[in-house]
Parts: structure tokens; C-alpha cells; sequence
């Protein structure tokens, strides 16, 4: 009391402070004083001194002390246990119902400071552990609450992590809204680092935690398991089972931790799951390794029995339904000389008495989960029991020997196990039970061997112990039901229906009603599925039998007491067997499903009338007829898809012919526009050889013969341009003599008569000459430039003449001279003449050999447009031609339509079409002889 004073009252914090620390000593001895009195005083400080963090690490470990029941002292009686339990949950309730109490406790667990968030951490857990759902929906609606807490995971102190993950384990269980709130704030990706950190199977205790935290999160919520399967999270589950080949040492951590790995598998592949889900990881299990891994620890050696147990019913469970994984199931081999299927081996352990009980059960379930919608494996079971299949050597054991020898040895839980291992192979497939009967036993030497069928029925009615009996009645059950010919097979012994019938009428002990409840099922199932085809077992007659031996109202309630036994309701709840002791293994899960189908319809037929019987008989008759109207229409329209997908191969195969064809019309298109061609330049070519030389043939037979010609015309002009060059420098050389003649006439300073005469004279040949080089002119336009050098020339020449006029009085010394100039004048322009009419007679062949090239340049121009135009003709035929093909396809395919409905076979006109184009190809090649 005076410390709560102490601590209500005092102002100074450190009088508040030790008054705290003083009521945490008395906590644990005395916690209900403390919490009854110094609980208010205590939520107050949390509220008011914020700022320090002692006093308030010393507050919530008193608080904690309080509400715990994890108390350190263990001298306390067991009889105040019940009442510690209710003082803590009390206090919590107390403690809770001030919600601000809590959303305070979330805000204090977010400080860093260790003294306040450790042990704000510890409170918490123990609220969730005391009151979990008021506590789980106070946080839920607190902002951020989740998320807070999720923060624990990543503080770099170990304590807190590992304590924040125990605080997670309690805010998670059996909260759906929580766990889908935790894992989506990225829990997985955390708790797999921390737990490949803490080195996997070999970590300590925190590993076990982390496993625990990920079941709550996992087991029965398929959001959950979806965004792990999604996250790629089950790839990071493979490394937790390499063990390695060093299994001496097994620590009792290591063999928790692996067993709570395992379970983690399970929960993702349950039976319970939706199927879609449970599919989908046991094919990403497949694809990852995992099952691969599984399958390895399952053949090892030294591996602890209880491990060993778990790793079977985990591997059952990856495998079932899927044929993936069944099938990789049925290549395993055991490590051993020579090596045996994995699951020879497992059945050897379950037929084996000297096994633990539950490896036996698992091994059971393991084979169960193999044959589960798996018709192939169940197939390959079988097979190895029928006559052709069966090894004579006999140096290997198969399965399908191991659960015979199991069926009839003197353990009754190897009978029951073999029985029901045996009902599954035959589950639902009436192919392998008909083939069953084929199976013949050796009981003895010198005796012949009999049927399995018979076998059975014989050990049933040696009285054995009521396990062996239930086993073969059950497998009895699911061998005859829906099916005649084993039914027939049944009743064809004449022993069978009278201890049927003799067991059912006795008024037997509790053990011996579940017995007598399976003997009525089977002889109900005797007479639903009987096809009378037995003239003294008909429908009747047995029904006939039951009336008179047994009583409808007495078999019916016979038939009931399979369904109201506890241990059939214990079977019904699950798949996995999973007994407590051997006495309790009766029911098979399986066989429940099929009790409860038959139940109603066998208690039905027992009722009916003959008259019902007989009108179900029509009924029947008539279903088997439309069945049969049904079944030849299939037939029908199985081969009418038949003929059609041949039908579509043939289309297939004719348009790729057409392709072919069509690719080979314009080959030959191509081919004839080329002959074409050619034919039009021989053309060309003969009419040029009329025209032109000999010489020029050669090049006339090439495509490209205007661009040669051309060239060769070139070269030609470029001959007369340098003749043309040569002419002008004598030229030149001419008008520098006369330039010489001129100045020496000056220098001799002729007289005014011989000068008058040679200015005369210089005068006409200058008109002749203007005459000459005017001809030029209007012949040669081409040498206009060089016949103007010599105008220009020629005027400078009168120029000198006329400046040879002031000296013609001088005297006639210099007559002589002056006519030997006139003279060689003359004589030098009659030889200018004689070379101007050569050139001018060279520029006329010239002349003519350009028209003759310009008129076979437009003869080739005319060749060429016509080409064009027989080119444009060509494609615009083509077009249209495609156009008709296309036609006729569409025409085609209708009438092989129509043709396919009349029942009528399609002609194949590949013949026809070959022989139009050999037909073009004829024409093609008359053209080319033309």
C-alpha cells in the first residue's frame, strides 16, 4: 500500500522509480496483492513517464510478473495451478478492458530502447496466451498494429527477434484475417532467412519456433499457402532436407525440427486442401527437387524411426492423385544388391510384424496415395499377380507377391493391411478386377492351386480373428461391387451364399456385429450387381433366401451396424490411417465412401418386387439398348472424324501440290518471258544484219546491244575528233608560214604594182577561202569553234595585207619575189581545199553510220514498249488466272462438302491438272521451235 502511495504521490521520478523497482520484487511472490492494488498505478506511469525508460522497463516487468503464469518457482503446489491460471487470465481480462491499454503497450514495444521493448514484448505474449481473440481484435483494429509487431522479426538483437516471434506464434493461431495480414508484410521471406541462418534442421530452438509460426500461418488457409506456392518459397524448403550420410548424429533438436519440416510439407499438400491447390505444389515440389530429396531420406540408412514414419506419410501425401509424382514414385530404387522399387521394399516393411506399428500404417498410407487415381500403377500391382507376368526364377520378390504372402500369413494386421492394400489397386478400375480372377494360388504341394477368390472366401470361413475377417470381407466388397463377372465368379461356389447367409442369421457378441454387418453388405452386393446370369442365384431366389433365413427388417439392421460403428466414423474423418492401437484398425477411409453408396440402393433392391425387379430389368434393357444406340453413334462419328481429319490431310496434301504447281506456272512464265526475249532479239538481230556489216553480227546476239553499239559509235568520234585535232595543227602550221611570207614582204619593201597585184591576189583567195571555211560551217556544226580560229586567222592576214599599202611605190626589185609567195599560196590553199573536202566527205560516212545507229536505237525503243506491253498482258492474265484457281478451290472444297455428306469418295484431280500443264509446256516449247 505504501509503495503504491509512493508511487502515486511522490513528485520526484526517482522516488517514483525505486518505489517501481520495489513492488517488481514483490511481483512474483505476491501477485495478487500487487495486481490488485498496483495494477491502476502502474498503467498510469506507462501513460505519464514516457521520458524515462527505467521506470518504465521496471513497470511492465511488474505488470508481466503479474499477468504471467510462467512462474520461476517451481515449489508451488499442483493444486493452486488451476488458480494461478485463473488469477492470470483475470488480470488480463482487467488489463484489457481499457483498449487504450493495449494500443499503449503497441506504441511502447515500437521504442528501441532494450529495457522497454523486451519487456513490452513478454507482456504482450502473455496477454495473447491469457485472453488471444479479444486480444488479437484489439490489435487488428489498432492502426498499424500488425505491421508494428512485424518489425520484432527485423531487430538485430537476437532476444527480441526470438521473443518477437513467440509473440507472433500467439497473435497468429486460429486468426485468419492475422496470418494473411502477417504474411503479406513479408513474414515468409523473413522466417526462411532467419531459419537458413540458424543452419536449418541443425539449428537450435529458434528454428523450431520459426516452423511453428509458419504452420499457424499456413495450415487451413488457402490465401496463405497460395502466395507461398506463388512466392517461390517452396524452392527454399529443398535445402532443409539434404541431411547428408553422416545420420549418426541425431539430436533430439534436429529430429523436432525435421519433424515439424515435414509437417510444413504436409499442410501444403493436405487432402483437405482444395485440389486445384494441392496440385499445383505437389508439381512445384516435383520440378524443385523436393520430392526427390524426401525420396532419398525415405532409402537412407540410420535415419530415426519416427523421422522415417513422418518422411513416408509426407511423401504419401506429395505423390497422391498426382500422376506426375506417382510415376517418379515408381522408378525409385532402394540403394541395395541387386536394387529393388522403393515400394517393394516399403511393402516388406508393412507386411513384416516385427515393424513398428505406426511405420506400418504409414507404409499403407504411402501405397494407398500411390494407387490414388492412378489406373497405370494400379495395373502394374496386378499385373505382377497374373500367371504370365509372374517371375519363374523367382530371384525377385514383386509387390504383388509380397501382398498375397501378407494376405494369408498368421499376423491378422498383415491380413488386414495386405486386404485393403489389395481393395485399392482395384478401386474403381473393372478391367484389373476381372483380370484378378484369372489368379491362381498354390495352397500345397500335390493339391491344385485355386483362385484368390476362392482362397479368401476359404480363409472366411476358417473362423479367424475378426481383423483378418473384416480385411477380406472389405476387399471382398470392393472386388464385387460393379462388377457382374465377379459377382458370378462368387456365387458360383455353392458354399459361399449359405455361411453368408449363416453368419448374418446368428445372434452373435459386440465383436462379431461388425462381421455380420460386412457379410450382409457383401451378399447385398450379390444381389444389386447380379446379372442373373446363375439360374439357382438369381435376384430372386436370394432375396427368396434372406426372407425366409434372415428377415428383410433383421438384414437391413445387420447392414446398419457397419455405419453406426465408431470406428467407421473414426475412418470416414480422413484418408490417413491413423490408429491408436492395432485392435482399432478395422475401417478403411476408402471403403467408408463405398458403404455409404451402397447402404440406401442394396436396402432398396432387398425390398423390391418381383414386378420391380423385372420392369428395372426393361428399364435396364432399355438403357443398355440406347447405350448401345449411343455407343454406335460414337462409333460413327469416331469414324466419320477419322475420315475427316483424312479428308484434311488430303487438302493439306492438295494445296501444297497447288502451291508446288503454282510456284512451277510462274517458273515457266518466267522462263517462256525469257525465250520471249530471246526470240525478239534474234528478231532484232536478223534485221540489223540486212542493214548493217558482218562485223556487227557478233554483237547483235547479246541482251544489251544498244549500249555496245553506242560505245563502239563513241569510240568512232573520239577517231575523228583526234583526226580533226591533227588537221587543225597543220593548220597552224600553215598560217605561221604565211605569217613568215608576210614579214619578210615588209622587210624587202615591195613596190606599189607587184604589192596592188599581190593584195589582189591575196584579196580573191581570201574571198575563196571565206567561201571554203563558210561550207565548213554549214556542214560540220560540230568543228564550228576550231573554223573560227581560222576566220580570226584570216582577218589578221588582211590586217598585214592592208598594211603592206604605204610601200607600194617602191620599186620592182621585189616582183619576182611576190609571185613566187602567190604562187606558193595557191598552191598551199589547193591543198587546204583537198583536205577540207576529205573531212567534209569523213563527216558525211560519219553522218550516216549516226542515222543508222538512231534508227536502230528507235527500232529498239519500238521492241521495248512492246515488251512492256506484252509483259502488262502477261500479269493482267496471271491475275485473272489466280483468281480462277481460287474460284475453283472454294467450288471444290464445297463440292467435296457436299460429296463427304453423301457418303460418296472424293476423286483425286492431281491426273487432270498434271496434264494441262504438260500441255503448256508443249506450247511453250512450239513457240520456241517458231
Amino acid at each position: 500500500q505504501k509503495l503504491c502511495d509512493r508511487v502515486a504521490s511522490s513528485t520526484l521520478l526517482d522516488d517514483r522509480r525505486d518505489a517501481v523497482r520495489a513492488l517488481k520484487s514483490l511481483s512474483k511472490k505476491y501477485r495478487l496483492e500487487v495486481g490488485i492494488q498496483a495494477m491502476e498505478h502502474l498503467i498510469h506511469v506507462l501513460q505519464t513517464d514516457r521520458s524515462d525508460s527505467e521506470i518504465i522497463g521496471y513497470a511492465l516487468d511488474t505488470l508481466y510478473n503479474v499477468i504471467s503464469n510462467d512462474l520461476e518457482e517451481e515449489e508451488q503446489e499442483e493444486n493452486s495451478a488451476k488458480q494461478v491460471d485463473d488469477l492470470g487470465s483475470q488480470f488480463t481480462e482487467i488489463f484489457i478492458k481499457q483498449q487504450e491499454n493495449v494500443t499503449l503497450l503497441l506504441t511502447l514495444v515500437e521504442e528501441f530502447d532494450f529495457h522497454v521493448r523486451w519487456p513490452g514484448v513478454k507482456l504482450l505474449t502473455s496477454l495473447l496466451k491469457q485472453q488471444g481473440p479479444q486480444v488479437q481484435q484489439i490489435i487488428l483494429v489498432s492502426p498499424m498494429g500488425v505491421s508494428r509487431l512485424m518489425d520484432l522479426l527485423a531487430d538485430s538483437r537476437e532476444v527480441i527477434r526470438n521473443d518477437g516471434v513467440l509473440l507472433l506464434q500467439q497473435l497468429t493461431k486460429s486468426n485468419a484475417a492475422i496470418q494473411k495480414i502477417v504474411a503479406f508484410e513479408n513474414a515468409f521471406e523473413r522466417l526462411l532467412d532467419i531459419i537458413t541462418e540458424e543452419g536449418n534442421s541443425d539449428g537450435g530452438i529458434v528454428v523450431e519456433d520459426c516452423l511453428l509460426l509458419l504452420q499457424n500461418l499456413l495450415k487451413n488457409n488457402n490465401s496463405n499457402q497460395n502466395f507461398f506456392k506463388e512466392g517461390s518459397y517452396i524452392q527454399r524448403m529443398k535445402p532443409w532436407f539434404e541431411v547428408g550420410d553422416d545420420n549418426c548424429g541425431w539430436s533430439a533438436q534436429k529430429v523436432t525440427n525435421l519433424h515439424l519440416m515435414l509437417q510444413l510439407v504436409r499442410v501444403l499438400v493436405s487432402p483437405t486442401n482444395p485440389p486445384g491447390a494441392t496440385s499445383s505444389c505437389q508439381k512445384a515440389m516435383f520440378h524443385c527437387g523436393l520430392l526427390q530429396q524426401l525420396c532419398t531420406i525415405l532409402m537412407a540408412t540410420g535415419v530415426p524411426a519416427d523421422i522415417l514414419t513422418e518422411t513416408i506419410n509426407t511423401v504419401s501425401e506429395v505423390i497422391r492423385g498426382c500422376q506426375t509424382n506417382q510415376d517418379y514414385f515408381a522408378s525409385v530404387n532402394a540403394p541395395s544388391n541387386p536394387p529393388r522399387p522403393a515400394i517393394v521394399v516399403l511393402l516388406m516393411s508393412m507386411v513384416n510384424e516385427r515393424q513398428p506399428f505406426v511405420l506400418r500404417c504409414a507404409v499403407l498410407y504411402c501405397f494407398q496415395c500411390f494407387l490414388y487415381k492412378n489406373q497405370k500403377g494400379q495395373g502394374e500391382i496386378v499385373s505382377t499377380l497374373l500367371p504370365s507376368t509372374i517371375d519363374a526364377t523367382g530371384n525377385s520378390v514383386s509387390a504383388g507377391q509380397l501382398l498375397c504372402g501378407g494376405l494369408f500369413s498368421t499376423d491378422s494386421l498383415s491380413n488386414w493391411c495386405a486386404a485393403v492394400a489389395l481393395a485399392h489397386a482395384l478401386q474403381e478400375n473393372a478391367t484389373l478386377k476381372e483380370q484378378l480372377l484369372r489368379v491362381q494360388l498354390a495352397t500345397s504341394i500335390g493339391n491344385p492351386p485355386v483362385s484368390l477368390l476362392q482362397q479368401c472366401t476359404n480363409i472366411l470361413s476358417q473362423g479367424s480373428k475378426v481383423q483378418t475377417r473384416v480385411g477380406l470381407l472389405m476387399l471382398l466388397c470392393t472386388w464385387l461391387s460393379n462388377c457382374s463377372i465377379a459377382v458370378t465368379h462368387f456365387l458360383h461356389n455353392p458354399a459361399n451364399v449359405p455361411f453368408l447367409t449363416g453368419q448374418i442369421a446368428e445372434n452373435l457378441g459386440e465383436e462379431e456385429q461388425l462381421v455380420q454387418g460386412l457379410c450382409a453388405l457383401l451378399l447385398g452386393i450379390s444381389i444389386y450387381y447380379n446379372d442373373n446370369s446363375l439360374e439357382n442365384y438369381r435376384k430372386e431366389k436370394l432375396k427368396q433366401l434372406i426372407e425366409k433365413r434372415i428377415g428383410r427388417e433383421n438384414f437391413i439392421e445387420k447392414l446398419g451396424f457397419i455405419s453406426k460403428h465408431e470406428l467407421y466414423s473414426r475412418a470416414a474423418q480422413k484418408p490417413q490411417p491413423s490408429f491408436s492401437s492395432p485392435d482399432h484398425m478395422m475401417f478403411d477411409h476408402e471403403f467408408t465412401k463405398l458403404v455409404k453408396e451402397l447402404e440406401g440402393v442394396i436396402s432398396k433392391a432387398i425390398y423390391k418386387s418381383s414386378e420391380e425387379d423385372k420392369k428395372e430389368e426393361e428399364v435396364k434393357k432399355t438403357l443398355e439398348q440406347h447405350d448401345n444406340i449411343v455407343t454406335h453413334y460414337k462409333k460413327v462419328i469416331r469414324e466419320q472424324d477419322q475420315e475427316l481429319e483424312e479428308l484434311k490431310q488430303r487438302i493439306n496434301t492438295l494445296t501444297s501440290q497447288n502451291e508446288q504447281l503454282q510456284a512451277t506456272v510462274t517458273q515457266q512464265v518466267s522462263q517462256i518471258q525469257q525465250h520471249k526475249d530471246q526470240y525478239n532479239l534474234l528478231k532484232v538481230q536478223l534485221g540489223k544484219d540486212s542493214q548493217h556489216h558482218n562485223s556487227h553480227s557478233d554483237t547483235f546476239q547479246m541482251n544489251g546491244i544498244q549500249t555496245e553499239e553506242v560505245s563502239k559509235l563513241k569510240e568512232e568520234l573520239e577517231e575523228w575528233k583526234n583526226k580533226h585535232e591533227l588537221l587543225q595543227g597543220q593548220l597552224r602550221e600553215k598560217d605561221s608560214v604565211i605569217e613568215k611570207l608576210n614579214s619578210s614582204q615588209l622587210e624587202m619593201g615591195t613596190t606599189e604594182q607587184s604589192s596592188q597585184t599581190s593584195k589582189s591576189g591575196g584579196l580573191e583567195h581570201n574571198s575563196e577561202l571565206q567561201k571554203e571555211l563558210e561550207m565548213l560551217r554549214s556542214q560540220i556544226q560540230l568543228q564550228s569553234a576550231e573554223i573560227s580560229t581560222l576566220q580570226k586567222e584570216n582577218q589578221t592576214l588582211q590586217v598585214m595585207n592592208a598594211t603592206a599599202d604605204p610601200v607600194l611605190g617602191d620599186s620592182g626589185a621585189t616582183a619576182a619575189t611576190s609571185s613566187e609567195l602567190e604562187a606558193r599560196l595557191e598552191q598551199e590553199i589547193k591543198e587546204l581545199k583537198s583536205e577540207v573536202k576529205a573531212l567534209s566527205e569523213e563527216k558525211e560516212s560519219l553522218k550516216q553510220q549516226l542515222d543508222s545507229s538512231s534508227s536502230t536505237v528507235a527500232i529498239l525503243q519500238e521492241e521495248k514498249s512492246k515488251l512492256q506491253r506484252e509483259v502488262a498482258e502477261s500479269k493482267k492474265e496471271q491475275d485473272d488466272l489466280l483468281v480462277l484457281l481460287a474460284d475453283q478451290d472454294q467450288k471444290i472444297s464445297a463440292l467435296k462438302i457436299k460429296l463427304k455428306d453423301l457418303g460418296v469418295p472424293v476423286e483425286d484431280e492431281d491426273d487432270i491438272e498434271s496434264g494441262d500443264q504438260g500441255d503448256e509446256d508443249e506450247d511453250g516449247d512450239e513457240e520456241e521451235q517458231d
